[in-house]
C-alpha cells in the first residue's frame, strides 16, 4: 500500500430525500480520478459513516470498488468502540479491492493508553489487510501517544501507519523520528499538512481534496520533491478556505463548497445540517477568489 501523496476523504452525498446519491457519487469519483488523486479512503468521518446502515456502508464499498476498478488505492474507515464488534466486522466485511483499513482510536469510552494498545493490537491480528491508525482527540475525547504509537508501529508489522489529525507538532515529531522504516505518518489535517511534510510525512488524508484535488495535490507532491517554496503559495492560498471548512463542521463545509461548484446537492443526515448562511457566503466568495488565482 503506497500511501504516499494526496489520499481524499470521501464524502457520502445524499439526495432531496436523504437517500445516497450515486450519480453525485460517481462524479466525485471521477472528478477525484481527474484530478490525479492518489489514493481514496471510503467511509471515514468526512463520508458521515455514523448516520449511514451497515447495508448501506456495504453497497458504498462495493459501488466505489467498481468505480474506481483499481486505477488507484482504496482505503477503508473501520473502527468501532466495541473492540469484539469490530474484530467481527474485519472478519465478515468483503473488503475485495481495498488495499488498507483505516482505524479511528476508541471514542466515547476513552480508554487508557494500554487499552488503545490492545484494541489495536486486536485489530492488527484480526484485520486481513494492514492497517492505518487513526488519532484524532477533537473528536474522539482521547489521545494516542507518541509511546503506544510507536509501541503499536514496533509490535505489528501490518500497522503501517498514522493518520494523525491531533495537531500536536511534537508528539507528531516523536513519531517520525522514532518510527520503523516500514511504518508513515500521514497528515489528518489539511491546515498543517505543509509544515507536517517538511518534517518527514508522507502525505495526507484530505477533505478540501475533494473539491481540489489537483491544486491541493500539486501542493503536496511539490513538498515530497523538497520544493517548499514553490508549494508554499499553495498552501497559503488556501489558508481561508481551511478555517471556513471547519468552522460549521465537517463534512457540512465541504459540502457547502462541493454544491457550489455543482458536484453534488447540500444535503447531509441529522444529526449533522449543513453550514449557517454566513458560512455559506464565505465558502462562495473563498471559491470565487480561488478559481481566479490557481
Amino acid at each position: 500500500m503506497e500511501l504516499r501523496g494526496l489520499g481524499v476523504a470521501l464524502i457520502t452525498p445524499f439526495d432531496e430525500r436523504k437517500q445516497i446519491d450515486y450519480p453525485a457519487l460517481e462524479r466525485m469519483i471521477d472528478h477525484l480520478l481527474a484530478g490525479e488523486t492518489d489514493y481514496i479512503v471510503v467511509l471515514g468521518t468526512t463520508g458521515e459513516t455514523p448516520a449511514l446502515s451497515a447495508q448501506e456502508k456495504n453497497d458504498i464499498r462495493r459501488f466505489v470498488r467498481e468505480q474506481v476498478s483499481g486505477r488507484i488505492p482504496l482505503v477503508c474507515g473501520m473502527g468501532s468502540n466495541n473492540t469484539m464488534a469490530l474484530v467481527d466486522e474485519l472478519q465478515t466485511t468483503d473488503l475485495e479491492g481495498y488495499e488498507a483499513v483505516l482505524s479511528v482510536t476508541p471514542f466515547y469510552n476513552k480508554p487508557s493508553q494500554e487499552g488503545m494498545y490492545r484494541h489495536f493490537s486486536e485489530v492488527a491480528r484480526n484485520s486481513p489487510l494492514p492497517v492505518i491508525l487513526y488519532n484524532v482527540p477533537g473528536r474522539t475525547g482521547v489521545n494516542l501517544s507518541a509511546k503506544t504509537t510507536l509501541r503499536l508501529a514496533n509490535d505489528h508489522t501490518n500497522i503501517i501507519g498514522i493518520k494523525e489529525a491531533s495537531g500536536n507538532f511534537k508528539q507528531i515529531e516523536e513519531i517520525i523520528h522514532g518510527k520503523p522504516s516500514t511504518f508513515n505518518v500521514i497528515s489528518g489535517d489539511d491546515a498543517i499538512t505543509y509544515p507536517l511534510l517538511t518534517l518527514g510525512a508522507i502525505g495526507v488524508i484530505s477533505v478540501v481534496g475533494n473539491a481540489f484535488p489537483k491544486e491541493f495535490g500539486k501542493m503536496v507532491r511539490l513538498c515530497l520533491e523538497g520544493n517548499y517554496r514553490e508549494a508554499l503559495p499553495i498552501h497559503t492560498g488556501f489558508s481561508r478556505l481551511y478555517d471556513e471548512l471547519f468552522v460549521d463542521g465537517n463534512p457540512a463545509g465541504v459540502k457547502c463548497l462541493l454544491n457550489a461548484m455543482g458536484l453534488i446537492r447540500n444535503e447531509l443526515r441529522l444529526p449533522l445540517v449543513p453550514t449557517r448562511f454566513e458560512t455559506n457566503e464565505e465558502i462562495h466568495a473563498i471559491l470565487r477568489e480561488l478559481r481566479k488565482n490557481l
